[in-house]
C-alpha cells in the first residue's frame, strides 16, 4: 500500500518540477540576451558604488540623522504591524473556514474572506501609501495604514493556510469529547501552528521595516527618504551609511526572532514561560512607545484626517478612479485593456524570472546556512569550516534582504538598460536573502531523528541530503517559493517606478499625469495577477502533497 502511494506521488512531483523549470525558462525568453542589455558606463558606476561600501560616511551629523531616520522607520513598521496582526488573526481564522459547521457556510466563508484578503494584499504598500497621500496628504497614518492593510492581507492568507494544513486527528479527538468551536480553535488548531505563525509574523515584521523605509518615495520620512536623496546626489558613501542603519534594524528583528523561536521550542516549561513573557513584554513596550511617539511626539491626530477639506480631496481622488465626470474611462476601453494586458504579461514574466533567480541562489547556499548543520547536531558531523560557511552565507542573506528592492533597482539601473532584466535582478537580489533565511529555519525546525538515524547508519552527506533532508523540507520550500512569488508579483510595481518596465512604470506615469481611470485599470491588472498567483499556488501546493 505504501509502495503504491510512493509510486503515485513520485511522478507527480517530478512532472511538477519539470513544469516549474519550463515556466522559468519561458520567462528568460522575454529578454534579448546580448551586449545591449548593459548601460554605457555602467561598470565604472558599479565599481564606485561597491567602493563606497568600504568607505561609508561616518560624520557625526550624518550618524545623528541616521539614528533619527531609523527610529521613524521602526515606529511606522511597529505601528503598522500591530494593526496588521489584529486584522490578519480575525480575518485569517474566518478565511480558513474552521469555525463553520456546514459545507455551504465554509465555502462562503472561504470565498468571501479569502477574497477580502486577496484584495487587500494585491495592492502594494507603496501604492496604498500613494493613494492615502493623494487623498489626505502627508501624515504618519498614511504610512501606518499603507503597511497595515497589505501586510494584514498577507499574514491572514498564510494564517488561513496554516490552519487548513493542521492534521485532522487532534481536531477529531476534541470534537469527539464535545468541545465547542472556540475550544477546538484554542486547544486544537492554534497550539499546532503557533510557532509557525509567530515565526512568519516576525519575518513579516522584518519586511515591514523595509516597506517603511521605501515610504519615502511618496514623501514620507525615514531611512528611505535619506537614501533617495543621497542617490539623487550620487553620494554613495551616504547611501551605504543609511543602508547600514537599515541592516542594523533587520539584525535587531532577526535576533529577536531567533530568541522567540528558540524560546517556543524550549522543552523546559519554566524557560518557555520566561521566554514568552519577556518577548511579549518587549513587544507591548515597543508598540506602546511607537503609538505614543505617533500621537504625542509627531502630533499626528487620526481625526484630523477627516476634515472637510481632506474628505473633499479623497472624494475627488477616488471619484476620479471610479470614472466620475470621465466620458471614456480607461477601464471600459478595449484598446486600453489590450495595452494593459501586454504590460501584465511582462510583469508576470519579470516575477517568474526573479523568483527563479532567487530560488537557484538560495538552493545553492541554504545547506551551510542552517545552524543545526553548522554545529553538527543534525548530521552528527562537526567540521571546522562549517561555522565559517555559516557566517559568510548568513551575512550574505542579511545584506541581500536588508536592502529594499527599490534601492537595489536604483543601483542596478545604472548598470543595465531599463527593461525587465534589471527589475528581475533587483527583485531576485532582495528575495534571495529572504528565501535563504526562511529555508534555513525550515531545516533548523525539522525533526532531526530520521537524519540522525541515517548518519548513525553510515550514510554519506549526499545520501543524508537527498534521502533525508530534501524529501522532508521540499514541501515547505515550495510553499515559501510560491508565497514569495506572489509577493514579488506585487513588488514589481516598486522596481517599475525607476524604469524596470511592466505595470509599475505605467502606474507611475499615470499617477504623475493624474490619469485616474488608468490607475484603476492597472490596479485591476494587478488583482488579476494575484488571482493567477493564488490559483497557481493552491494547485501546486496540492500537487506537491
Amino acid at each position: 500500500m505504501k509502495s503504491d502511494r510512493f509510486n503515485f506521488h513520485l511522478p507527480k512531483r517530478f512532472f511538477l518540477t519539470l513544469l516549474l523549470i519550463a515556466v522559468f525558462v519561458w520567462s528568460l525568453f522575454s529578454v534579448e540576451w546580448n551586449k545591449d542589455v548593459f548601460h554605457t558606463g555602467g561598470i565604472p558606476t558599479m565599481l564606485q558604488i561597491l567602493k563606497a561600501i568600504i568607505h561609508p560616511d561616518l560624520s557625526p551629523p550624518l550618524l545623528i540623522l541616521g539614528v533619527q531616520s531609523a527610529w521613524i522607520t521602526l515606529v511606522y513598521a511597529v505601528s503598522g504591524m500591530s494593526l496588521a496582526i489584529i486584522y490578519a488573526f480575525i480575518v485569517g481564522i474566518l478565511a480558513s473556514g474552521i469555525l463553520t459547521s456546514s459545507k455551504t457556510s465554509r465555502l462562503f466563508s472561504k470565498v468571501f474572506f479569502r477574497g477580502l484578503l486577496g484584495f487587500t494584499r494585491s495592492i502594494h504598500e507603496l501604492v496604498w501609501a500613494w493613494l492615502f497621500v493623494a487623498a489626505v496628504g502627508l501624515s504618519p497614518y498614511a504610512a501606518i495604514l499603507a503597511i497595515a492593510i497589505p501586510y494584514g492581507g498577507i499574514l491572514g492568507r498564510i494564517f488561513a493556510d496554516m490552519l487548513n494544513d493542521v492534521p485532522e486527528q487532534p481536531v477529531k479527538a476534541l470534537k469527539s469529547v464535545g468541545a465547542s468551536r472556540l475550544q477546538i480553535l484554542f486547544y486544537g488548531y492554534l497550539p499546532l501552528v503557533l510557532i509557525d505563525m509567530v515565526s512568519y509574523t516576525m519575518y513579516r515584521f522584518e519586511c515591514a521595516i523595509r516597506s517603511s523605509a521605501i515610504m519615502s518615495f511618496v514623501g514620507l520620512g525615514g531611512l528611505g527618504y535619506q537614501i533617495q536623496l543621497s542617490l539623487a546626489d550620487l553620494k554613495y558613501e551616504q547611501v551605504w551609511t543609511y543602508v547600514f542603519f537599515l541592516i542594523v534594524l533587520v539584525l535587531f528583528v532577526d535576533i529577536w526572532s531567533n530568541f522567540v523561536r528558540k524560546g517556543m521550542s524550549e522543552q523546559n516549561r519554566t524557560k518557555l514561560l520566561r521566554s514568552g513573557w519577556l518577548s511579549s513584554f518587549f513587544a507591548i513596550l515597543l508598540i506602546t512607545c511607537s503609538w505614543v511617539y505617533i500621537t504625542q511626539g509627531d502630533n499626528a491626530d487620526l481625526f484630523a484626517l477627516l476634515t472637510t477639506q481632506n474628505l473633499e480631496y479623497a472624494k475627488k481622488f477616488f471619484g476620479g478612479m471610479i470614472g466620475f465626470n470621465d466620458k471614456h474611462p480607461s477601464f471600459l476601453d478595449a484598446s486600453s485593456w489590450s495595452s494593459a494586458m501586454k504590460l501584465t504579461l511582462e510583469t508576470l514574466e519579470m516575477s517568474i524570472m526573479a523568483i527563479g533567480f532567487a530560488t537557484i541562489a538560495a538552493f545553492l547556499t541554504v545547506i551551510p546556512a542552517a545552524r543545526n548543520i553548522a554545529n553538527g547536531s543534525l548530521t552528527l558531523s562537526k567540521k571546522w569550516y562549517n561555522w565559517i560557511l555559516f557566517g559568510i552565507v548568513r551575512i550574505l542573506y542579511i545584506f541581500s534582504r536588508s536592502v529594499p528592492e527599490l534601492v537595489w533597482a536604483m543601483m542596478i539601473i545604472f548598470i543595465f538598460k531599463p527593461g525587465l532584466l534589471p527589475g528581475a535582478i533587483a527583485l531576485a537580489l532582495h528575495n534571495f536573502g529572504i528565501l535563504g533565511k526562511l529555508w534555513a529555519e525550515v531545516i533548523e525546525d525539522m525533526d532531526q531523528r530520521p537524519i540522525r538515524n541515517l548518519a548513525s547508519a553510515g550514510a554519506s552527506k549526499g545520501q543524508m541530503l537527498f534521502y533525508g533532508i530534501l524529501p522532508t523540507v521540499m514541501p515547505r520550500f515550495l510553499t515559501y517559493i510560491l508565497y514569495r512569488w506572489e509577493v514579488i508579483m506585487r513588488t514589481t510595481i516598486v522596481v517599475g517606478f525607476v524604469g524596470a518596465g511592466g505595470l509599475g512604470m505605467q502606474f507611475k506615469l499615470s499617477m504623475s499625469y493624474f490619469q485616474y481611470t488608468d490607475i484603476t485599470l492597472l490596479l485591476l491588472c494587478y488583482m488579476i495577477l494575484v488571482i493567477i498567483a493564488d490559483f497557481a499556488s493552491e494547485s501546486t501546493r496540492k500537487a506537491a502533497k
